[in-house]
């Protein structure tokens, strides 16, 4: 993770994202359109196999923020 970037404290963000904007919002890396997890508050890329974080109620759309998926989620 790039040490530029914010650290991605998702659990304790007390803004909650506008659902109907995520949903327009597409992986930056594979243009597949991805999966809000409430669970973890992060963006899915099914196809890139990563998670996005979402940060006072913005998403960070930045390759080098994202976590990579493990095998079983």
């Amino acid at each position: 993770m790039d040490k530029n970037l914010p650290e991605a404290d998702n659990q304790n963000s007390d803004r909650k994202p506008d659902i109907s904007l995520l949903e327009l919002l597409v992986c930056p890396i594979t243009k597949e359109s991805l999966k809000f997890s409430r669970e973890s508050n992060e963006l899915i890329s099914r196809g890139a196999r990563l998670a996005f974080p979402i940060i006072d109620g913005i998403p960070l759309m930045v390759p080098d923020a994202a976590r990579e998926l493990n095998d079983d989620e």
